[in-house]
This record gives C-alpha cells, sequence and structure tokens, in this order.
C-alpha cells in the first residue's frame, strides 16, 4: 500500500500540487489498524510525519529523505 493513498483524497490533492507547504500531513499508522512501516514502494516527495510502532531502515531512510519524520509510538 502506498503511505500517499493513506491520506484523504482533498488532502492529499493539496500537498502532491503543492499547495500547502506550511505544514506536513501526519499519518498515525496505529489508528488506521497497521503497526509496521516497511520501505517496499516509492515514497512521494512529500515530507510526512509518519507514527507507527515498528518501521524498517528503509522505509526511514526513504521518509527522512523526502523532509519527513518518523514518530515512534509505544
Amino acid at each position: 500500500m502506498q503511505l500517499a493513498s493513506l491520506l484523504p483524497q482533498d488532502i492529499r490533492e493539496k500537498y502532491v500540487a503543492g499547495e500547502a507547504k506550511d505544514t506536513a500531513p501526519v499519518i498515525d499508522l496505529l489508528a488506521l489498524g497497521y503497526s509496521k512501516l516497511l520501505g517496499k514502494g516509492r515514497c512521494p516527495e512529500i515530507p510526512f510525519v509518519v507514527r507507527a510502532r515498528y518501521v524498517s531502515k528503509d522505509a526511514e531512510r526513504k521518509i527522512t529523505e523526502a523532509g519527513g519524520v518518523i514518530e515512534l509510538v509505544a
């Protein structure tokens, strides 16, 4: 599953179009029913704040290269 597809459609379109540059969208994977983030897919060049319990090294690298942040949640 693509990380950007977890955002609501209207919010995703704002960030992809570059209209919203002052904030980063927050994706709380635990609230969406996921606990692990793997780095298999491509990460869009949008800085995300991702909250997850477990994050692979590839996923962390891809998110931080795009300017995002990982928040580990217990």
